[in-house]
């Protein structure tokens, strides 16, 4: 049974929303294809489209199959957990406007819904050790977070963007939206979040010499 929980913040209103009709694949596979409705503006500001995120993945777009995904939540937790997308679907949700950076030189801001990471840490209770958060993806990409910082942000991840679910080429079923991060720290395809004692572990691009805090307003290497 997976238990339920308050978060600080409210669950956003979604509101009005001016809509663009585009065509998306439903899910894993590309089965179930759906006509979606992507919104092209939030509350009088211009969004950017799911069209707008280039390819740069490192072993290209992943195709995650919704009936045995699970997110593994594990390391220095009391209780770990692996929760299908069933079981994902039963938590608080939460929609927040960011605007993601890349490095590479562009930038869209969109409208991203999902779960708060705050819920899913509270329902593992992370040990008083845990400093840093681990993310994992099926592509076998990782990045790196400290605890404190996805708590003061409020960050989620998110399963739905612009009001339509999450595109295989976006991250489906889940991308953690690294609020003021690089987007390099924008990790896709999550399957695992480990928390860890390590606050100078090295995700996949950190390793080869991107800065390890990833600020949108710090340095982009290190050294």
């Amino acid at each position: 049974m997976i238990r339920r929980f308050a978060v600080s913040a409210a669950v956003a209103a979604l509101g009005a929303f001016t809509v663009l009709s585009a065509s998306l694949a439903g899910g894993e596979q590309g089965q179930n294809s759906v006509q979606e409705v992507e919104i092209i503006e939030y509350r009088g500001e211009r969004l950017g489209s799911v069209a707008d995120f280039r390819e740069n993945s490192i072993r290209g777009i992943q195709r995650i199959d919704s009936g045995t995904y699970e997110l593994t939540i594990d390391g220095l937790v009391e209780q770990s957990a692996s929760l299908t997308l069933a079981e994902l679907a039963t938590f608080p949700r939460a929609a927040k406007l960011v605007t993601i950076h890349c490095v590479e030189g562009w930038s869209v801001k969109a409208l991203w819904e999902g779960i708060p990471l705050a819920v899913l840490f509270e329902y593992v209770e992370p040990s008083p050790r845990a400093n840093t958060v681990i993310f994992h993806a099926a592509d076998g990409y990782t990045t790196s977070l400290p605890l404190e910082s996805i708590l003061e942000r409020e960050l989620i991840i998110a399963d739905r963007i612009n009001d339509v679910p999450l595109p295989p080429a976006n991250g489906f079923p889940f991308q953690l939206v690294a609020e003021e991060k690089w987007g390099y720290k924008w990790i896709r395809w999550l399957t695992r979040i480990e928390f860890s004692d390590d606050p100078s572990y090295e995700g996949y691009w950190e390793r080869r010499g991107f800065n390890n805090n990833g600020d949108v307003d710090g340095p982009m290497f290190d050294g």
